[in-house]
């Protein structure tokens, strides 16, 4: 998908009303945070019982009923539906697609509704497609984002993405601007989803053989929200990523180094096939470059790797445990 340029604009300093979908998620919360911390006002929209205002975000007359007499000036679309999922299987990205595909029309309708003008979507490095992309670190101007996939699974995951910031790009009146992030990992997802896991010792993983993925703090993600809220271009979108692609069976080792749990058994990768979405993730090479980011928005990782970030969670999680 090409995307527009347009002229940077002055960070925006004032204080603001930011209708957050997605604000009882993990990353949610996150992002509640950043923008509390500075001085932003925020209002969570969604089902779930720690949102402000509730509405099923696929539901759009729901939603405009919630927001109807309120007012905003930004809309942030970060809600998902993979809090708690493994991700083993195709299906467990479906409901994450349709919020994606159909809910992200709901909520520029909100945003007409209540006058805001700016609306930041979340989305995927896995929007540049899955598979090997070589070594070359991935540019949101020189690689195309989300094209057509090899089978139809793969398709509805990266079609989601595709129309979720095709529809934002598209709105008469809004600026867009677009969030695509590494792999998560870090407080609250690490040690609540691959701790458990390598624990039992059952998380196998398979040998890398120079494959690489970009990953991100998801504390880090959520300052890349703040700053985009506050200062990055219309139209455009940003790789937000660490500075230092990691194979994935090489971070699942270093999270059981960090943490000091048993070593994960490594695997042929035919046997993950019948995990048919891990399988396709652990035979991806895919890298983000992350300069644009680091030049418009001001944003930088905490960390260079995730393996710096995992050591420093580790340590900081040690007193607790003791």
């Amino acid at each position: 998908m090409q995307l527009t340029h347009s002229t940077p604009q002055r960070k925006r300093e004032r204080t603001m009303k930011v209708l957050l979908a997605g604000a009882s998620g993990l990353l949610g919360g996150k992002i509640t945070r950043e923008l509390r911390a500075a001085g932003h006002q925020v209002t969570g929209l969604g089902r779930g019982a720690g949102n402000t205002v509730r509405a099923d975000l696929l539901d759009r007359t729901a939603v405009l009923r919630a927001v109807d007499g309120l007012s905003f000036d930004v809309v942030v679309h970060a809600a998902t539906a993979l809090q708690g999922r493994t991700m083993m299987r195709h299906q467990d990205m479906a409901a994450t697609n349709l919020l994606r595909s159909e809910g992200t029309p709901n909520l520029i309708a909100a945003a007409r509704e209540t006058g805001a003008r700016r609306i930041v979507v979340e989305s995927m490095m896995f929007g540049y497609g899955y598979g090997d992309h070589g070594d070359r670190p991935l540019t949101e101007d020189r690689d195309a984002f989300a094209p057509a996939q090899p089978n139809a699974w793969l398709e509805r995951h990266v079609g989601a993405m595709r129309t979720k910031e095709e529809l934002a790009f598209t709105a008469d009146g809004i600026e867009a601007v677009s969030l695509r992030f590494g792999m998560f990992y870090g407080a609250g997802v690490t040690e609540t989803t691959v701790l458990p896991m390598l624990r039992k010792r059952a998380l196998p993983v398979v040998a890398d053989q120079g494959r690489a993925l970009s990953w991100v703090d998801a504390d880090d993600a959520a300052r890349a929200v703040t700053a985009a809220i506050e200062g990055g271009r219309a139209g455009e979108a940003y790789n937000i990523a660490d500075d230092t692609p990691l194979g994935f069976s090489a971070h699942i080792r270093a999270v059981a180094d960090a943490f000091g749990t048993p070593t994960p058994r490594t695997v042929p990768l035919w046997l993950l096939r019948p995990a048919p979405l891990a399988h396709t993730i652990m035979s991806t090479n895919l890298r983000l470059a992350n300069d644009k980011a680091r030049s418009e928005l001001g944003w930088a990782p905490t960390h260079a790797s995730s393996v710096d970030g995992l050591n420093a969670l580790a340590a900081a999680a040690a007193p607790q445990a003791a």
